[in-house]
């Protein structure tokens, strides 16, 4: 159920070329303080994945409401982090090579900042050594995306022992629970954790385990509900990010909790090919359309239907009596946000119906290929 659009609707909106990123930063310190709450009004139980929020402005609001740990999946988020003042962040993809490196540079620009990355194997770790950068073992927690199996209990141990001092933890990303029917979430997300403990149990005797992170956006309420975690010898944490702003999965997979969508997509009607279909200008390289079609909800008109978008057009069906006029506005919420976020350039701040500033969307893309300050050696 997505909210009226009264309380979204820009005065101002005249202004702003379109297609245009909303941010309601009111609302998204209200959606940081509903997941604090969920973890149990601890902000230290909380590491935000930062490839929703990707604004400096949004990572410095998080550590404002004392999140100060987070996570990412590359340099780029790590370098908006570090330059946002994170206390601690970790780059949760497995980097190779010339990527590394960067980390490495990073990491030595940036010493107030605790950098931890992820490995899977003895090759991965390599290039860690003697870094001085912490290392989380990535654990496949049956998305079979990354990670080593959790059955594999000795080679796990083993490479915790060979990692020695920079060992920080385990990372266990359940993300494939969003496909799982929600009155079986929970049972099947413990189930999981269950496999997890047992692990964490058999490393913990042979090397401290400091750290468990653990949950995307449909696990978190039961990471913290689950008994195992609770008064652990280790630090538990989870990792949504996408509730920062929230989109219509999101709100769909939490419902209750008091959240509320904080990212819209601001689009302009500029044809009417049909007496039922209007088209506006926020395409799939405005509104994410990864997650497949409909591609976004439309604030105002729950019954309206998006269609299949091309790359600048996104038609959509609606009742010949309730078709607006063209150049009329209309106020999307992403069904994916975290790649409709990072389509944009820079982010419109709205606060009490008026625009208050730009805020750039520091994090998007990619470094340059280029971004090295040295070319590696032998190259």
């Amino acid at each position: 159920m997505l909210p009226p659009l009264d309380s979204y609707r820009l005065e101002d909106a005249d202004r702003l070329l379109t297609p245009a990123l909303l941010i309601y930063p009111e609302l998204v310190d209200q959606n940081i303080a509903v997941t604090v709450k969920m973890a149990g009004n601890d902000p230290n139980r909380w590491r935000p994945h930062l490839k929703t929020a990707k604004i400096p402005a949004i990572v410095q609001l998080l550590i404002a409401n004392g999140v100060t740990q987070f996570k990412c999946s590359t340099t780029l988020e790590l370098l908006t982090a570090c330059q946002a003042g994170a206390r601690d962040v970790l780059l949760a993809f497995p980097v190779m090579g010339a990527n590394v490196l960067r980390v490495r540079e990073i990491a030595a620009k940036y010493p107030q900042t605790a950098i931890s990355v992820l490995i899977e194997n003895a090759l991965q770790a390599g290039p860690w050594r003697q870094s001085g950068i912490g290392i989380f073992i990535d654990v496949n927690s049956g998305m079979n995306r990354t990670g080593i199996d959790p059955g594999r209990t000795s080679e796990i141990i083993t490479l915790a022992l060979e990692v020695g001092k920079q060992f920080r933890g385990l990372h266990f990303y359940d993300g494939h629970m969003s496909g799982v029917p929600a009155s079986e979430r929970e049972a099947r997300t413990h189930e999981g954790y269950d496999r997890l403990l047992e692990l964490v149990r058999a490393v913990a005797a042979k090397q401290k385990v400091a750290e468990v992170i653990t949950s995307g956006t449909p696990a978190a309420p039961f990471a913290i509900s689950y008994p195992g975690f609770r008064n652990a010898d280790f630090v538990h944490r989870i990792s949504p990010g996408t509730v920062v702003y929230n989109d219509t999965t999101s709100l769909d997979q939490l419902p209750g909790w008091g959240y509320q969508p904080a990212a819209l997509v601001l689009t302009t009607v500029v044809s009417h090919p049909k007496p039922n279909v209007i088209t506006c200008d926020a395409g799939h390289k405005s509104v994410s359309a990864d997650a497949g079609v409909p591609t976004c909800g439309v604030l105002g008109h729950p019954d309206w239907k998006p269609a299949k978008p091309s790359e600048e057009h996104l038609p959509i069906e609606a009742a010949e009596s309730d078709v607006p006029e063209l150049g009329g506005k209309l106020y999307l919420v992403p069904r994916h946000v975290c790649p409709t976020v990072n389509n944009f350039d820079e982010a419109i701040f709205v606060v009490r119906g008026r625009i208050k500033n730009s805020e750039p969307v520091a994090a998007r893309g990619h470094e340059s290929a280029l971004k090295l300050a040295a070319a590696p050696a032998g190259a």
